[in-house]
C-alpha cells in the first residue's frame, strides 16, 4: 500500500495545484476516486476532465473543479468536512476523530502515525482533500506534539 502521506511522481508537467474559480485560491490536486466518495449521487457524476482539484475554504461555494471549467459545489458534498470550524468536525476521516478528541488525549495523533505507517489509513477515499490529515494536527491546541 502507497504511502498516503507521501507525494507520487507522476511523471506530469502539469502544476499540480490550480487557483479555485470560486475564491481564487491555490488549491491541490485531487483524484476523481476521491471526488466520487464523496459526492452525493455520485453515480450521476460522469467526469469527463484529466485533472481535478479541491477547494478547502468553507466560505467557497466550490468544493470540486477540473482543468476546463467544471466545478462541484460544496453543497454537494454528504458527509461533514475537516473545513468546519467546530471542535466535533472530523480531523481525522481514516479514524473519525476530532479536534475535540485530540484535544482530550493527543496520544490520538500517535495512534493515527501508527496506523499510517502500518498502511492501515485510507485517507484517499476516506478525507474529501485526498489528503492525509497528519498535517493538520500541529495547528489544533497551540502547536501539538
Amino acid at each position: 500500500m502507497a504511502d498516503c502521506c507521501s507525494t507520487p511522481a507522476t511523471g506530469s508537467d502539469h502544476p499540480r495545484k490550480q487557483r479555485c474559480p470560486g475564491n481564487g485560491a491555490e488549491c491541490a490536486e485531487v483524484s476523481p476516486r476521491t471526488i466520487a466518495h464523496h459526492i452525493a449521487a455520485p453515480w450521476t457524476w460522469t467526469p469527463t476532465a484529466s485533472r481535478w482539484f479541491h477547494c478547502a475554504d468553507p466560505a467557497c461555494e466550490v468544493l470540486y473543479f477540473d482543468d476546463e471549467g467544471s466545478t462541484i459545489p460544496r453543497s454537494r458534498l454528504r458527509i461533514r468536512a475537516a473545513v468546519d470550524a467546530s471542535g466535533d468536525r472530523p480531523l481525522c476521516h481514516c479514524f473519525g476523530l476530532t479536534p475535540d478528541d485530540f484535544l482530550r488525549d493527543p496520544a490520538t495523533r500517535d495512534y493515527v502515525v501508527a496506523q499510517t505507517r502500518a498502511g492501515l489509513c485510507s485517507c484517499e477515499t476516506s478525507n474529501p482533500s485526498g489528503r492525509c490529515c497528519l498535517k493538520d494536527f500541529p495547528e489544533i491546541g497551540g502547536g501539538g506534539r
